[in-house]
């Protein structure tokens, strides 16, 4: 069955369809939710909102774009929304201390997929959240502060310490690891 018309029989509320349609989107989009997540628990719990969503909305779906992009907006925007219901906060401090550094891509490239995901995790939630919106998903800080409620120079002050907070975290692998 083709994308559309999983997802007309989806609207329709076939539940073999729904099925087929969580399973061939719930991998991905759970390391969606996952790099938000301080843990796998909660990254679970965010799918299953995020899905929860998805079945809801899909008739507003418009066959316009990429139904993967759609999908990953919803799942974004969920982690988002229970991110901010926990009580994460954020910094508003300038950036010129931390402009300067710069994660080591070369470190990075070594790393496994999982130990790269084990290192966001670690990120403390603001940190985390800006992190994963600039660097992994691609919005711009104007973006970013739209959807957070934060102004854009705390966007780029969270990006810059998440930045130096890795960098301190990939220079003691190194020492420890020879990365």
């Amino acid at each position: 069955m083709d994308e559309k018309k999983l997802i007309q029989a989806c609207i329709k509320e076939d539940k073999s369809a729904q099925k087929a349609l969580y399973d061939l989107f719930s991998a991905k989009m759970y390391f969606v939710c996952l790099r938000y997540a301080r843990h796998e628990a909660e990254a679970q719990d965010i799918l299953q909102d995020a899905f929860i969503k998805v079945f809801d909305k899909l008739d507003s779906f418009r066959f316009n774009g990429s139904f993967e992009g759609w999908v990953r907006r919803i799942m974004v925007n969920t982690a988002l929304n229970y991110c901010r219901k926990s009580t994460y906060k954020y910094e508003n401090i300038g950036i010129e201390d931390y402009q300067d550094k710069v994660v080591n891509s070369k470190a990075i490239s070594r790393l496994s997929e999982q130990e790269l995901l084990g290192i966001i995790q670690q990120l403390p939630d603001g940190y985390r959240m800006v992190f994963n919106l600039y660097i992994i998903e691609g919005y711009s800080h104007k973006e970013i502060a739209e959807m957070l409620s934060i102004s854009e120079n705390t966007s780029r002050s969270q990006l810059a310490k998440a930045r130096k907070w890795v960098q301190n975290v990939l220079e003691k692998l190194k020492t420890s690891n020879n990365v």
